[in-house]
């Protein structure tokens, strides 16, 4: 069979049909095409969001449970009154306490106004600001033993965080009566913290 140019008269309108259906099909590949692009990268974006979701998730539950096992330590730490104002009354008052119990011969302390304290190595309190009261103390012992005893009684007794810096000891004056035979000074200070959103 042969075609020639008069034939093309009578297949012109199905050679367009066909033109048209070969085009209007290139066409629907391309659209199909362009919306699977397009879900692809919203399929990639729902995916990232999600991701971000559990990530947020994951780190709300790390924090709530940080938050409730640090809930204890921070309550200890109120109830002993480290965290707080500073308890210079509950101080002196421990402290005459401590001496009314006869643990050594004789106690004199002074306490400094409170300053800001920085810890070495410097460390991020967060919200927190660090304040020391410093304290110097002379001590009468009959022996070394009642040093210790002392801190022991003040560490377990007073309220509050006393951090020792160093202690000095001599042998006392022979002209001190009562069987003191040592001397101590002693120099550390009282610890607080407190949040500084707090009036």
């Amino acid at each position: 069979m042969s075609f020639s140019t008069d034939d093309l008269g009578e297949i012109k309108w199905s050679l367009l049909a066909c033109l048209l259906s070969v085009g209007i099909a290139v066409g629907m590949i391309q659209y199909s095409a362009t919306l699977q692009q397009q879900s692809l990268k919203e399929l990639q974006q729902a995916q990232r969001q999600l991701s971000t979701a559990r990530d947020q998730l994951l780190t709300a539950q790390n924090d709530q449970e940080n938050m409730s096992s640090y809930q204890l330590e921070y309550d200890a730490l109120v109830a002993q009154k480290v965290i707080g104002n500073e308890q210079r009354l509950d101080w002196i008052e421990g402290l005459e306490k401590l001496r009314r119990q006869n643990l050594l011969p004789d106690v004199k302390y002074t306490i400094g106004p409170q300053t800001a304290y920085t810890p070495n190595p410097p460390l991020s309190a967060g919200n927190f600001a660090l304040s020391l009261s410093p304290m110097s103390m002379e001590l009468d012992l009959l022996h070394e033993g009642q040093l210790l005893d002392f801190f022991e009684a003040l560490s377990r007794q007073m309220p509050g965080w006393f951090l020792l810096d160093n202690c000095t000891l001599s042998h006392a004056d022979s002209t001190q009566n009562g069987g003191v035979k040592l001397n101590a000074r002693c120099a550390g200070g009282w610890f607080t913290m407190k949040n500084r959103n707090t009036p």
